[in-house]
């Protein structure tokens, strides 16, 4: 099953249902960001768009992919209202929650291109996502923190950016990759219909070679 596939599969649970209208609400909000906001705030919304397709793209769970959608775009349009300077620890919370899902889909990733088995197969050990979503969720947070410092220097002095405000960041991005593995060991991320679809590829190209 390939990525195209997935993304085209039609929703069959509430789940799915509800991660659909979340993508669609996303993709039309970054039409409404652009006629009446200013255009930082429009590439905020639009930053999201990516992480809002990729649970679909790869064929994640509902809840999952629902659970994604959520978070996201509550990171998104938080900085649009302006809601991690207002809400004391807000900025926080959705560090520690969003760069742990985000750091499972990284790790599907890195899984599915054989670049580090991961999620799922009888060599993972149930150690090794609790090892890798931690350093996984590190470097996403890393990066997330270059985006705002470049934003600040660049494009808007009005993003929020100081070195505490970046370690506490990064912190607890690091705490909810940790999470994430913990999660990962008793809740698969992966439709079982997707993970034998992938097996049976995995096996033909091992015949093949």
């Amino acid at each position: 099953m390939t990525l195209r596939d997935d993304f085209l599969r039609p929703p069959r649970t509430a789940a799915e249902w509800a991660a659909d209208a979340l993508r669609v609400i996303g993709v039309v909000a970054v039409g409404v960001a652009a006629i009446v906001l200013a255009p930082t705030d429009v590439g905020i919304t639009a930053l999201a768009l990516p992480a809002l397709m990729l649970p679909r793209m790869l064929g994640l769970r509902g809840w999952f992919d629902l659970t994604t959608c959520v978070l996201v775009l509550a990171a998104a349009w938080s900085n649009v209202f302006d809601l991690y300077r207002s809400v004391p620890g807000w900025d926080l919370l959705l560090h520690f929650a969003c760069t742990g899902v985000l750091a499972v889909i990284a790790a599907v990733v890195l899984t599915r291109a054989r670049i580090a088995p991961i999620t799922r197969g009888d060599a993972v050990s149930a150690r090794t996502p609790l090892v890798l979503l931690p350093l996984i969720a590190l470097a996403l947070s890393a990066m997330w923190e270059m985006v705002e410092w470049l934003g600040l220097t660049y494009l808007s002095d009005e993003i929020f950016v100081t070195y505490q405000d970046t370690i506490g960041d990064m912190v607890f991005g690091g705490l909810g990759g940790l999470v994430a593995g913990l999660a990962l060991v008793f809740a698969p991320v992966e439709r079982a219909a997707r993970e034998a679809s992938d097996a049976g590829m995995v096996a033909s190209a091992a015949v093949r070679e």
